[in-house]
């Protein structure tokens, strides 16, 4: 093995890099950074595991990470932010893809006889707030001018930004995104309701014969507001399985869907802001879903597409942030109390709070305000429960970016463990390892969380990695032969 003289490398990444080359089981550090594919910030573990016999009590195979070069064991960090982890959030994507197809056209668990279920793709939007920059266009198609009488380019800034930032109404903006996931659940119940008074029954009469299936991701406008996309379908009592009855279609569905919007209401009171009333914005979209190969645009390979795209976005998209905001030592309450209960200012945020000052934060003026909102909002006792400083930096919204019904199709906890299982068979396999009967052994372990991240050497690896692996990818799309 050729020794490099290393004194005179000037980068400490590169130095690391070549460290890591040298070292004589590099080939087993290459193999972990490979196998996360690319993964920006990989979760460090130490600890060791056993699988043994229970009828003879015989150790079949053990692994221990002090065997590594490294010292320990490198997983996937499993973001679904692209922002944060590329490789991770394609594989999230493509997870989310693979569900929401499920739903539609069948595979997975789910018969292909979903197909000629009646489903819907609905995008339920926020109300205004107050007038913005926009690009409005005219029946033709023809850019018009905005409000302020200039035509805005398409990437221009100032689309989604208050015309007047001193009469915007940040506090009812902020309340909105923090009540979405409740205004999502007021409209299913809505929902169902509007199709019994359809069907002219009961709603426990309606529950026998029908049930409402969806799949949903959130979406952040341009002005830093969410709105939802959602596959909603039709389904028999036990689900995916059965159909709906006859007289239960795409129709019927579409007009509860519309009803069930214009119900929906959630009062908020305080004494800070008084009554304010929250609600779907005016714009409601409902189009029925096409069966793949058919003359239509919105095909279930084509919203399933959509769907998954949107399911690895953030708030990021908006301009902000895609990292909380609050200091982690004091939890953002700007100190911490001592056994006694007398409090302490917090010395890593100076008593703020905040992980970093919002007035340094590199954001647009109208996110500033919106994550100042949140801030100044979630000191008051009576919003106290939305925990706001702790989601300032998604503008209030606390839900989850994707979401289903039970019935809807598989889960990505049953997509995760499938692909387990494989890579598991694969590695006995490549391992030559005899197989092993699951009822007569069992794995027992003890694992500690030790960090994130790589060295700076590795992090150069990981980089190359997904590199090699995006150009491979585009390739293959391009028409190539992979």
């Amino acid at each position: 093995m050729v020794t490099l003289d290393l004194r005179h490398v000037a980068s400490p990444a590169v130095r690391d890099l070549l460290h890591l080359v040298n070292h004589p089981d590099f080939d087993r550090a290459q193999q972990q950074i490979e196998r996360l594919g690319g993964c920006t910030e990989p979760v460090r573990l130490t600890g060791r595991t056993a699988t043994v016999d229970t009828t003879t009590g015989v150790v079949l195979r053990s692994y221990n990470s002090s065997a590594e070069p490294t010292g320990s064991l490198l997983t996937a960090c499993g973001n679904r932010r692209a922002s944060r982890c590329p490789a991770c959030s394609r594989l999230y994507a493509a997870d989310t893809y693979h569900l929401i197809r499920a739903g539609l056209s069948g595979g997975k668990t789910v018969p292909d006889t979903v197909r000629a279920h009646p489903r819907v793709f609905t995008t339920l939007t926020a109300p205004s707030f107050g007038p913005v920059h926009n690009r409005p266009t005219t029946p033709g198609g023809d850019i018009r001018p905005c409000r302020c009488r200039k035509l805005h380019e398409l990437n221009d800034a100032l689309i989604g930004t208050p015309l007047n930032p001193a009469t915007y109404d940040y506090t009812g903006a902020v309340l909105f995104n923090a009540h979405a996931g409740a205004l999502w659940a007021r409209f299913t119940t809505y929902l169902r309701r509007e199709l019994a008074t359809r069907l002219g029954m009961t709603q426990k009469a309606a529950r026998t014969v029908l049930r409402v299936s969806f799949a949903k991701v959130a979406e952040y406008q341009q002005r830093g507001l969410v709105h939802f996309h959602a596959v909603i379908r039709l389904d028999g009592p036990e689900g995916s399985t059965q159909p709906p009855p006859p007289y239960a279609t795409a129709s019927v569905l579409t007009d509860a869907i519309r009803a069930a919007a214009l119900r929906v209401r959630v009062m908020v009171e305080s004494d800070a802001v008084g009554e304010c009333e929250l609600s779907w914005g005016q714009q409601l979209d409902v189009r029925e879903i096409a069966a793949f190969g058919t003359d239509s645009e919105l095909t279930d390979q084509a919203v399933a597409a959509y769907v998954a795209k949107y399911a690895t976005k953030s708030a990021d998209a908006s301009g902000t942030l895609d990292r909380a905001l609050y200091c982690r030592p004091c939890q953002g309450r700007g100190a911490t109390l001592l056994p006694h209960g007398t409090p302490l200012p917090c010395t890593a945020c100076d008593g703020t709070g905040q992980a970093r000052p919002l007035p340094r934060l590199a954001v647009a003026r109208h996110v500033r305000q919106m994550i100042r909102t949140c801030w100044e909002l979630g000191r008051l006792p009576e919003f106290g429960h939305l925990k706001l400083w702790k989601w300032a930096h998604m503008l209030g919204f606390r839900g989850h970016f994707s979401t289903k019904s039970r019935s809807y199709s598989t889960t990505l906890g049953a997509l995760r463990a499938a692909r387990r299982t494989w890579r598991t068979e694969q590695a006995r396999t490549y391992a030559d390892l005899p197989e092993h009967d699951p009822d007569t052994t069992f794995v027992v372990g003890h694992w500690d969380y030790l960090g994130t991240g790589y060295t700076p050497g590795a992090a150069l690896l990981a980089a190359h990695v997904w590199h090699r692996r995006e150009l491979a990818r585009q390739f293959i799309a391009e028409g190539g032969c992979g």
